[in-house]
């Protein structure tokens, strides 16, 4: 796969992209950009939710994982679709009922400026450090395939897909999410299906004994029942699954702002419940396909590498593998990726305006005033991500990496346990107090999270954004106050 085909392939997905972008521009306002103007179709949102919730990492990562964990991330994509279902239940019909264009004016409903500026402090944090690592992951697998081989610099490449992901999203806005959301699931899963099948022809499996090779080879184990203080243990896994999507997409203003977008409660309650399951066999394909990997590895002697990551992509630019392999491997890559970056681009501009600088509020006598303000955060934001992906690749140690992710994951846990406490509790807070609980609720977290491990060898998975949440609800408790009777009757 030469750096020519590469660059026809992000050059032609590219295109695409524009011309989508610019046909669900047409006649955008604020509303489009925000919400979509709350009239999209609920099969659509589902089906763009569908690649919404896979990202470049996810492409690379999840078949590599394979080789380590077997099938065990299915443990927690069941929990996932119960997750879903709560959300679908639960937090849709608030948000709804409340018309928020922003999820976390919920927390300003319910308790006040402290808890409202609190969650979206951190929902920025997490998303623009998440978004960064992620897209800085796939901008490094570009910068070999193409940039390295034709001397061009690091920089010049981020600049230059950053700025194409700012000129697709910044007149559409979350419309235009939609749209390139639906082709990036349609290029995902055919890309994967087709690796799938030209990868097992490669290996001398017909097509119809697939399942059979896969089914029978080692790495194929599902359910881990056997050692509780393992990280894969079934029900660690399960649990965190249920909460770990009720905060990574039912309390994320990425994810949301595109449920938002639907006509009404219902139809985006069905979209919801309906994603959550597509996502499980979506997974499963990206699990099946890692197996597939494994057994080109074995029957080519192919030296497997260093990290489980660079596995898809050691196969499919192997030199006996045809060419289509390596474009799908890339069109799949690039969608991932790009959209992901392009819906957090989206989401990050929508918070910092509605909740961090009260556009909403300050403008809304003046929608011209409010879309030049959105304009400028949507260009400062695009920036700033280019800014952190670049300092990376600098300064950045796997390690370092880790750690970004480990405080994104952290972020999450009071966010959590803000929603937590005002659905379902009556009392109020010591407002001006809460930013303090979600600051000293990761650190108590941390520490926790330390002893298991010293002093009983538990070793603590997804499950510390649950340990996260409740030090997040005892703090708000220890802060509460009694509601008046006025009160507790408008929290419902």
């Amino acid at each position: 796969m030469t750096p020519l085909t590469v660059i026809l392939t992000i050059v032609a997905y590219f295109s695409v992209l524009l011309g989508v972008g610019r046909l669900a521009a047409r006649n955008a306002d604020n509303s489009t950009f925000f919400t979509g103007g709350r009239r999209m179709p609920w099969f659509l949102v589902a089906i763009a939710m569908i690649g919404a919730s896979i990202s470049g990492v996810t492409f690379i990562s999840v078949p590599g994982m394979v080789a380590a964990k077997g099938y065990a991330y299915l443990q927690m994509v069941l929990g996932f679709i119960v997750g879903y279902i709560v959300i679908a239940l639960v937090l849709v019909p608030v948000f709804y009922k409340r018309r928020l264009v922003s999820i976390y004016g919920y927390l300003r409903q319910r308790f006040g400026e402290g808890s409202y500026r609190s969650g979206a402090w951190m929902f920025f944090i997490s998303k623009i450090l998440g978004a960064s690592v992620r897209f800085f992951v796939v901008c490094a697998v570009l910068q070999v395939l193409v940039c390295k081989p034709l001397g061009i610099p690091f920089e010049v490449n981020v600049i230059v897909t950053i700025s194409l992901i700012w000129l697709y999203t910044a007149g559409g806005g979350v419309k235009t999410l939609i749209w390139t959301d639906v082709i990036k699931s349609v290029c995902l899963i055919l890309s994967v299906i087709l690796c799938i099948v030209y990868i097992a022809a490669y290996c001398g499996i017909a097509f119809a004994d697939i399942p059979s090779a896969i089914a029978s080879h080692s790495s194929a184990r599902m359910w881990f029942f056997d050692n509780p203080m393992e990280g894969s243990y079934f029900w660690k896994q399960f649990i965190a699954g249920v909460f770990m999507a009720i905060a990574t997409n039912g309390l994320d203003q990425d994810m949301m702002q595109r449920n938002l977008a639907c006509r009404d409660s219902a139809s985006s309650r069905k979209n919801m419940i309906f994603s959550g399951v597509m996502q499980f066999f979506v997974i499963g394909l990206f699990l099946m396909l890692g197996t597939l990997l494994l057994i080109f590895v074995e029957r080519t002697a192919t030296e497997m590498p260093a990290k489980s990551d660079e596995l898809f992509g050691l196969v499919a630019s192997h030199s006996s593998m045809p060419v289509i392999v390596g474009i799908l491997f890339v069109l799949g890559l690039i969608s991932a990726a790009y959209s992901a970056a392009g819906s957090a681009l989206t989401s990050l501009t929508t918070s910092f305006t509605i909740d961090l600088l009260d556009g909403e509020s300050r403008f809304s006598g003046d929608p011209r005033r409010l879309a030049a303000v959105r304009r400028r955060v949507h260009l400062a934001m695009s920036a700033l991500m280019g800014l952190i992906i670049i300092a990376f690749y600098h300064l950045s140690t796997d390690d370092a990496i880790s750690a970004v992710y480990t405080l994104a994951s952290y972020t999450y846990g009071p966010i959590l346990g803000l929603f937590i406490y005002g659905l379902f509790t009556r009392r109020r807070v010591n407002d001006r107090f809460v930013p303090w609980v979600c600051l000293c609720a990761p650190v108590l977290s941390w520490v926790i999270q330390w002893a298991l491990d010293s002093l009983f060898a538990y070793q603590t998975g997804f499950e510390l954004l649950l340990i996260n949440a409740f030090v997040t609800v005892i703090g708000l408790h220890l802060l509460s106050l009694k509601p008046s009777p006025a009160y507790a009757e408008e929290s419902l």
